[in-house]
């Protein structure tokens, strides 16, 4: 993740995108880490998997979406 936040952001305004997604990162990371105890204890070890599988699925197919491929590029040639 780290890497390619570093590769995602144009220099204009990379410092506040890598802020803002750090901070994201954190959050979610933070949310994960509070949720998974409860889950697991009040709806099972296999949902709770299987719920996180899924996101992970789910974000997969964004990023693959969504995010720009940057490979070959300057990074003065990148947009924002």
């Amino acid at each position: 993740m780290w890497v390619m936040l570093g590769e995602m952001f144009p220099n204009q305004i990379r410092g506040s995108g890598l802020a803002v997604a750090g901070f994201a990162q954190w959050m979610a990371n933070f949310a994960i880490s509070l949720s998974f105890p409860w889950a697991a204890k009040h709806i099972g070890l296999p949902t709770t998997y299987g719920f996180y599988a899924a996101s992970a699925l789910v974000s997969f197919f964004l990023v693959r979406t969504l995010i720009k491929e940057t490979r070959g590029r300057e990074l003065e040639q990148m947009t924002g």
